[in-house]
């Protein structure tokens, strides 16, 4: 049902024949469509598909100037029923709305936030893939839009979602670096919300790593560098004497979802979980001693990112053999089997569209 009334333009001619199914580079590829629509006068209106393609906006774009916006990522599969499946996207919203208020941009109603993504995925349904590990992975975003340099708060935004297959995001365990001298996000900033800067400030030290040949960084709290944060754009957890365990949440940590459900799936196993403050110096002495015998990053991106080996100063530490592992391999299954629809959702985390 469109109760929003979304004008559908369909495009011409397809893109689909030209895609290289056995090469899906992560965010290079783009499906026919997108959905779009305009904040004026305070309130939403303008709802519409149309052809994917460049936008035309003012220079004097907010967004352009002082980063105003925000995002959102999650992905669709099809099961074998060919229904496309989508995990947990209300939690999506929600998040959305979180991120928006933190930056002043006005919230997209849940009800428009799954109507559009409804309309969508209905349309570009042939674009999700059916290859193993393969996904459509779904780019939710607002901006401001008004045409007017000022710091202030903006009147004219537009809130698109844009859609595209992948594969997997890292095909190799990581090696990952404790990162003490940048900061990814500051105690009363805007870490626990998903705005552009924040991935923005991250890629320069990224990048310092990736050139002494790590995959990732650990990220640590602002104020001393002492205490464990994420990992990379991904939530982080640790078995550590057959425990979960994970940093608690802050103003500086984002409220994955990835992070939520691999937490309920262990406690639901009658796994012990701890969220609390994890400290580099446990981490390093837990390697030390073998009592922590797993590491591995959540997020909708990568699903479950096992780490390999963690570097801190000048002293790297491997984690035992991935083939030992129990806790992971075993949440990356049952995770996924959910999300295709292959094992039973007992949480009602899926959404058929």
């Amino acid at each position: 049902m469109n109760t929003f009334k979304i004008e559908v333009q369909k495009t011409a001619s397809s893109r689909i024949k030209d895609v290289d199914w056995n090469n899906l580079t992560f965010g290079k590829i783009f499906s026919d469509h997108s959905f779009i629509a305009e904040f004026k006068n305070g309130k939403w209106e303008h709802m519409r598909i149309e052809p994917y393609g460049p936008l035309c906006i003012s220079p004097a774009s907010p967004v352009l100037h002082y980063g105003l916006t925000i995002l959102e990522g999650l992905k669709a599969v099809r099961n074998k029923n060919n229904e496309a499946l989508l995990f947990r996207p209300q939690d999506n919203a929600k998040r959305l709305s979180v991120s928006a208020e933190r930056v002043c941009l006005p919230s997209v109603p849940e009800e428009l936030f799954m109507e559009g993504l409804r309309e969508l995925i209905h349309i570009d349904r042939e674009w999700i893939p059916t290859a193993e590990g393969a996904s459509l992975y779904i780019r939710p975003f607002v901006f401001a839009t008004d045409a007017c340099i000022g710091l202030r708060r903006p009147e004219e935004f537009m809130f698109m979602i844009i859609t595209g297959p992948v594969g997997k995001y890292y095909s190799e365990p990581l090696s990952v670096k404790i990162e003490t001298a940048y900061t990814r996000a500051a105690k009363g900033g805007v870490g626990y919300s998903k705005t552009g800067g924040n991935y923005a400030a991250s890629l320069y030290p990224a990048e310092q790593a990736n050139k002494d040949g790590y995959d990732q960084l650990l990220w640590t709290d602002g104020v001393h560098h002492r205490y464990i944060e994420e990992s990379g754009t991904m939530n982080v957890m640790f078995v550590i004497d057959d425990t979960l365990v994970t940093p608690e949440l802050t103003d500086s940590i984002l409220a994955g979802i990835s992070r939520k459900s691999v937490l309920t799936l262990a406690r639901d196993w009658g796994m012990k979980t701890e969220e609390r403050p994890v400290e580099v110096e446990e981490v390093i002495e837990t390697l030390k001693n073998g009592k922590m015998t797993e590491a591995f990053g959540v997020g909708t991106a990568v699903n479950i990112a096992p780490i390999a080996a963690i570097s801190y100063k000048d002293s790297k530490r491997l984690l035992p053999a991935i083939s030992t592992w129990k806790t992971a391999p075993k949440m990356a299954a049952a995770l996924e089997g959910i999300k295709r629809g292959t094992t039973e959702d007992k949480f009602n985390w899926i959404v058929k569209m």
